[in-house]
């Protein structure tokens, strides 16, 4: 990512925090759903309210917690808890390169005010913190507004999920089950950089189908991860040769 070139340092004002904020309210009703969901499946699993509001408010990984809560095991061993802890890793490593993109922006404030904030990324917040970089924006306080605003709609949304388990045992009666892929799906069309971008795309997604049917378990997300990074990485190094 290019950094503006007429962009002023980061700085932090109450305007800015306001406005980031605001940025999210589109993209708050997919993560009200993520979080009813997740609460109702977190019921089914037997959790208590409080492990889940912890679960919520602690962790904040999104999709790695669909797929812990999923694989987790009726007694915890030391494999139940590193095949978690592998699996939790291999989700929400993009979360890293993603913050690795606001050195420009970030690297600008001492390390106790760039990297605290950092910890509530999500994968909308990122893209319209980005587009708001790209088009000149250097108030490092559009990034936190909108993270704790999508902070605050992920936990208290476990609420009515867990309380309404029963109800939305099936996802499908609500279309639950067409969020997920939608929200994703609608995250992929900013990252669209022409056709040569779509390969690792594909190659992660192929690979991902492939091993879901041969293998059990989640070992098709962390293949087809693996397999989408080292495609991309291989045609960034034919593009430098």
């Amino acid at each position: 990512m290019s950094s503006p070139a007429t962009s002023s340092p980061a700085h932090w004002t109450r305007e800015g925090l306001i406005q980031g904020a605001r940025s999210v309210f589109p993209v708050v009703p997919g993560t009200l759903a993520f979080g009813m969901a997740f609460g109702a499946l977190c019921a089914q699993k037997k959790f208590t309210l409080l492990e889940v509001q912890g679960f919520m408010g602690l962790v904040y990984g999104g999709m790695s917690q669909f797929v812990a809560v999923q694989s987790w095991p009726d007694v915890l061993t030391a494999s139940s808890i590193a095949t978690l802890a592998l699996l939790t890793l291999t989700v929400n490593i993009r979360f890293f390169l993603m913050s690795a993109t606001f050195r420009s922006w970030f690297g600008t404030l001492p390390a106790w005010q760039a990297y605290p904030p950092l910890l509530f990324i999500t994968d909308a917040g990122w893209l319209l913190s980005l587009r708001y970089r790209e088009r000149g924006g250097s108030d490092a306080s559009y990034f936190l507004g909108g993270g704790l605003m999508l902070y605050a709609a992920w936990f208290v949304a476990a609420l009515p999920g867990f309380f309404l388990a029963e109800q939305l045992a099936n996802p499908k009666i609500y279309g639950l089950d067409l969020v997920f892929p939608a929200f994703f799906a609608a995250l992929l069309v900013p990252a669209w950089r022409g056709r040569s971008s779509a390969l690792p795309w594909l190659v992660a997604g192929g690979v991902a189908l492939v091993v879901q049917q041969v293998l059990p378990g989640w070992w098709f997300i962390i293949v087809g991860s693996l397999s989408g990074a080292i495609s991309a990485g291989l045609m960034s190094g034919n593009d430098d040769a």
